[in-house]
């Protein structure tokens, strides 16, 4: 049965790769948007094709957890390293898929990573505007002081900052 789903192991594997790559030049890409003056539409693209990858990567997922299920082994990578000890045994040439799999674990530790890293840059951007928006309206709640009870406390609310004509 090795034999079998070995030849569309290997095509699976190939494609995550290939997909893994693309999805972090998409995070790397998304990373320098957000290090430079990033623009709604260029944030919305950038998500909108990280979806795609994603959602192309989870089928591709179904697809090794099936073939795990046909090999009656676990879904993890335990699962996965005993599939290509299988192959191996079976004497099927493994040494690229399992230097695929390494690469496709290598690199979703970056995206892991990047995609942190994109996500504390859009909080601290969101952040930003909101407290932007906050002065403009005059709502400036900022804890300044302490009551008695050790309760932070803030200035009255100021007038806003935009004029009415």
């Amino acid at each position: 049965m090795m034999e079998n789903t070995w030849v569309i192991a290997e095509k699976l594997i190939l494609n995550i790769l290939l997909l893994t790559q693309q999805l972090n030049q998409q995070l790397t890409q998304e990373s320098e948007i957000l290090k430079s003056a990033p623009q709604p539409g260029d944030l919305d693209s950038s998500t909108a094709n990280k979806k795609q990858l994603v959602s192309q990567l989870e089928e591709l997922n179904q697809q090794v957890s099936q073939i795990l299920a046909v090999e009656k082994l676990p879904n993890n990578q335990d699962g996965i390293n005993q599939y290509f000890q299988n192959a191996t045994l079976a004497g099927l040439p493994t040494t690229g898929t399992v230097n695929n799999w390494q690469q496709i674990q290598a690199i979703c530790a970056e995206c892991k990573a990047l995609n942190e890293q994109n996500g504390a840059s859009i909080e601290l951007l969101s952040n930003h505007a909101k407290r932007s928006l906050d002065i403009l309206k005059g709502n400036t709640r900022g804890a300044n002081t302490y009551g008695r009870d050790g309760v932070s406390k803030s200035d009255p609310l100021t007038h806003s900052l935009t004029f009415y004509l």
